[in-house]
């Protein structure tokens, strides 16, 4: 990990991370000592990264700063890495968390739909990435992970557009990982399987326990469980670690 001082203190950069997923990552990247950018799209997601932020000013000592940008526009992500630099100075991991989902049998699948999802989940990845690429070419380091999912791996029904745009981060963090590794910057992907979120929260409990009997572990995963992975690949010990996706999904896809 490259120096830093209070001047110049750095950060994890993680993207859709007022809630869920992404709000588990910042807190545990925050717990192991990295100031953190927290990054929200709407009022409704400014109040709960704003209630993030004060959690883990409660518990860690680190900074945060709470961004709103719509990574899916070329220039919003590039406003939400300005603001991640000026605040710290250097970006040391990003993690390209946010996506959204539009499910769909294809047959009945509108064109927004599909174009939607990949503008976030896809193409919202690589506008971001290619933002903060120069800085961290710059110092020589850094830490890329980028979410996928098990959809991109295995497809699913009803995920057209998702399990294309998840696959396309796959082949996307691969090829970066090649490009950057001159550099020290290391790319990998976590997919994770069914996740316990507010969006599996409101699912029948009947579908929930019939879901989970095809998971071999029996159990959906924990946020935690995600950001269990992310801390990994964004740390020390996974220094000679790139272009690999993890699979956290407690046997799903196997």
């Amino acid at each position: 990990m490259p120096d830093t001082t209070a001047e110049n203190p750095g950060c994890a950069l993680v993207t859709g991370s007022a809630r869920g997923i992404g709000a588990a990552i910042a807190e545990k990247l925050a717990a192991a000592g990295h100031n953190v950018v927290i990054n929200h799209t709407s009022e409704r997601s400014a109040e709960t990264a704003a209630e993030l932020a004060g959690r883990i000013a409660a518990t860690c000592d680190v900074d945060t700063c709470v961004v709103a940008a719509d990574i899916s526009d070329f220039d919003a992500a590039k406003t939400l890495v300005d603001a991640a630099l000026e605040r710290f100075g250097a970006i040391d991991i990003l993690v390209n968390n946010a996506g959204i989902t539009r499910d769909g049998l294809l047959m009945r699948m509108k064109e927004e739909q599909f174009s939607e999802v990949v503008d976030t989940d896809l193409k919202g990845v690589f506008n971001v990435t290619r933002h903060a690429v120069g800085p961290m070419m710059k110092q020589r380091h850094g830490r890329i992970i980028n979410i996928s999912s098990v959809s991109g791996i295995a497809g699913n029904a009803g995920q057209a557009n998702y399990s294309a745009a998840k696959a396309g981060v796959i082949g996307f963090t691969k090829a970066i990982a090649r490009e950057l590794a001159p550099r020290n910057i290391t790319s990998n992907a976590v997919a994770p399987g069914f996740v316990r979120t507010d969006m599996t929260a409101d699912m029948n409990q009947d579908v929930l326990e019939e879901m989970c009997k095809q998971i071999p572990l029996g159990r959906m995963a924990e946020p935690s469980d995600i950001a269990d992975a992310v801390a990994f690949f964004a740390s020390d010990q996974a220094g000679y670690i790139t272009g690999q996706v993890l699979q956290v999904d407690g046997g799903m896809a196997i």
